[in-house]
């Protein structure tokens, strides 16, 4: 029987890329988003496009009835969808706070959820989280969306062990910088110039944000490939970091010979003392 994949955040970046990865594979594939109208062009036989939005709990009771009344089951998750809220932790707002995590933690738990009973009843499936580098270090200003990550780091590790003895298999997918909208759209900055004693570390992240070279961020296509793999993969590994950059960056940072100097290099990148 044709495997079938729901996704979170499909409409555009690694989401969308997934969602053509696996249906040019011959994979069912749920294309989920909140306008749906933005991915209309992916319908297909073996894709449906419809509404989630992972903050409404009845938009994704909705996707989960459609998708089995479509293609009968879902065979493997990916919880997606997510954006970055940075900026000094004391000028944000606890409504952008909840925000960051109903988007980034809650969703993924409500997602996995509504998910979980018919993988459970036939004793076999996959859910991949989108993590990032940032949910295993971390940059100045992202106390929420380091936080939001981190968390999604401990509920996988997690939730892998209480799942596997029920043969559903949990991945996390930790993709370095990759070229996609997550610095437009997808990103928030939450400032208050009269905080003027964090102005100049903002004004140093901001500045290096808008330097920062691009052009060597992986493709959206190549973390869609890294999900193929961890989708397929029948072991209990847990972790998937994808691309290079990232390899190198995790390396650094959990080198115990080189965590002190890592950390002081990327307080002198963004001209923190």
């Amino acid at each position: 029987m044709t495997q079938t994949i729901l996704i979170t955040g499909a409409s555009s970046g690694i989401g969308r890329a997934t969602a053509a990865h696996f249906a040019a594979r011959g994979w069912n594939v749920v294309a989920t988003m909140r306008k749906p109208e933005d991915g209309a062009d992916l319908a297909a036989g073996n894709v449906l496009v419809t509404r989630l939005d992972v903050a409404d709990q009845p938009s994704i009771q909705s996707a989960v009835a459609e998708a089995h009344a479509r293609f009968g089951r879902i065979d493997a998750l990916l919880n997606n969808a997510g954006y970055g809220a940075y900026g000094p932790l004391e000028a944000t707002p606890m409504e952008v706070v909840r925000r960051q995590f109903d988007v980034n933690l809650f969703g993924v738990i409500a997602t996995t959820q509504a998910v979980l009973p018919g993988m459970r009843a036939r004793g076999r499936g996959v859910i991949v989280n989108i993590s990032s580098v940032g949910g295993r270090m971390c940059y100045p200003f992202g106390a929420l969306y380091h936080g939001s990550k981190w968390a999604v780091e401990g509920l996988s590790e997690a939730l892998h062990y209480e799942l596997v003895p029920l043969g559903i298999r949990v991945k996390l997918v930790e993709p370095g910088g990759v070229d996609t909208d997550f610095a437009g759209r997808s990103f928030v900055f939450t400032n208050d110039e009269s905080l003027a004693e964090y102005q100049p570390m903002v004004k140093a992240l901001l500045a290096a944000r808008e330097s920062a070279d691009t052009s060597t961020f992986q493709k959206p296509q190549g973390v869609a490939e890294v999900i193929w793999e961890a989708v397929n993969d029948e072991t209990a590994r847990l972790r998937h970091v994808s691309g290079e950059g990232a390899k190198e960056l995790l390396a650094a940072r959990y080198s115990s010979a080189q965590e002190e100097a890592f950390l002081a290099g990327l307080r002198e990148r963004f001209g923190l003392a």
